[in-house]
C-alpha cells in the first residue's frame, strides 16, 4: 500500500478538486458501450459519484475474530508510529517478515483469479478478507487511518487507494489489487495490476512497462546502494517508453509497523540514504499514460489521474541482505 509522500515528509497536499477533461473519440474506431475511446485506448474512466464529502469512517467494516492479533491502529484508526531511524530487523524479525510476505503473495495470487467481468470490487474485498482471517492474519488496510476496507482496488484511471464498491468489473478494465497482511506482528505488502478480459494494446504496454520498472529497480538493490537509484532506474525506463511516474506516492519501510522509514521515491530525486542490511521496504512504482498528477476524491482516499489517463502499479516487499536483496513477496 502506497504512502502519500506529502503526509510523511512535507506540507505538500494532493489537490482535492476533481477536474473534468474532454475525451476525443477517434474516427473509424469501434465503440464499446460504456467505454471511452481516446488517445490512450478504449476503457471506462472512473469518477466519483458525487462531489460531496464522504466520511469513510462511517462505512461498515468486515468482522475480524477476536483471537486474531491486530495491529495497534485496528481499533483507533491512527497511522503508524514512525521511528526517527530506519528499523533493522533481527534474525527473528526476518523470519516473521518472510512468513508475512509469503502469505501476502498467496492472497494476491487469489486476488488475481477474481478479476473477471461482472465481479465487483466489494466481492474481491470479501473473498480476500475471509482468506486472510482464515490464515489467522489481519488485513492491514482495515481501519488504517480510517480506511474502510481490507484491500485497495484501483481501476483504470485510479492511481491508488481505490475503495472497493459495488461497481462490476468490465471487459477491458485494468485493476490494481493491493494486498497487505499483518501476520504474527509483521506486515507483508504486495500488489499487481491485472487485466479484466480483453485489454487494448496501449493498456497492455503500460502494464508490461510498469512490471519491468519494478524488476529493473529490484535488480540494482543491495547493501550500500543509494535509495535514489531506485527512482533513477524507474524513471529512465518509464520515460523511454513514453510513460510518466507518480511522485506523490512512495514506497516505504515496513515490518512491525505498516509504514516507516525509509521512504522510497520512484521519481528522480536527490534524497540521501543508502540501503542497510536487515532493513525491509517496498518498491511500488505507479506509471501513467499521460500526466501522473493525482486528484483526490471526496472520500479522501481514492486518487485518480488529472487527465483521465490510465495507471498501473506493481509492488514487492524486499529485505536487504549482506550481499544483495531478497524479495519476500515473490
Amino acid at each position: 500500500m502506497n504512502f502519500i509522500k506529502a503526509l510523511a515528509s512535507s506540507n505538500r497536499t494532493i489537490c482535492s478538486k476533481y477536474f473534468h477533461t474532454t475525451t476525443h473519440a477517434l474516427a473509424r474506431r469501434p465503440f464499446t458501450p460504456g467505454k471511452i475511446i481516446n488517445r490512450w485506448g478504449t476503457y471506462k474512466r472512473l469518477a466519483p459519484t458525487s462531489l460531496a464529502n464522504v466520511d469513510v469512517r462511517q462505512m461498515p467494516r468486515r468482522h475480524v475474530p477476536s483471537h486474531i492479533l491486530r495491529p495497534p491502529y485496528a481499533d483507533t484508526g491512527v497511522s503508524s508510529n514512525w521511528e526517527p531511524e530506519v528499523p533493522v530487523n533481527s534474525d527473528q524479525d526476518v523470519i516473521g517478515m518472510r512468513e508475512a510476505g509469503k502469505l501476502a503473495k498467496e492472497i494476491l495470487t487469489l486476488g488475481s483469479t477474481l478479476c473477471t467481468p461482472g465481479v465487483t470490487t466489494n466481492d474481491i474485498d470479501k473473498v480476500i478478507h475471509e482468506a486472510i482471517i482464515a490464515k489467522n492474519a489481519y488485513p492491514s488496510p482495515l481501519n488504517y487511518m480510517g480506511f474502510p476496507k481490507s484491500v485497495c482496488t484501483s481501476i483504470n484511471n485510479v492511481i491508488a487507494h481505490g475503495i472497493p464498491d459495488d461497481r462490476p468489473l468490465q471487459d477491458g478494465d485494468m485493476i490494481n489489487v493491493d494486498v497487505t497482511v499483518y501476520l504474527n506482528g509483521y506486515h507483508g505488502d504486495t500488489s499487481a495490476t491485472f487485466m479484466v478480459g480483453n485489454v487494448d494494446e496501449k493498456g497492455i504496454a503500460l502494464i508490461e512497462c510498469t512490471r519491468e520498472t519494478l524488476e529493473k529497480s529490484i535488480a540494482i538493490c543491495g547493501p550500500g546502494v543509494p535509495n535514489k537509484e531506485i527512482g533513477r532506474i524507474i524513471c529512465e525506463h518509464a520515460m523511454k517508453n513514453g510513460f510518466s511516474v507518480s511522485d506523490e506516492l512512495s514506497g516505504h519501510g515496513i515490518g512491525k509497523e505498516f509504514h516507516s522509514l525509509p521512504l522510497i521515491y520512484h521519481h528522480i530525486n536527490e534524497e540521501e540514504g543508502v540501503m542497510i542490511p536487515g532493513s525491509t521496504f517496498t518498491i511500488e512504482p505507479i506509471l501513467c499514460q499521460g500526466s501522473a498528477t493525482g486528484i483526490m476524491w471526496p472520500d479522501k482516499w481514492t486518487i485518480s489521474t488529472v487527465d483521465g489517463g490510465r495507471s498501473a502499479q506493481f509492488e514487492h516487499t524486499l529485505l536487504v541482505t549482506e550481499d544483495g536483496v531478497e524479495i519476500l513477496t515473490e
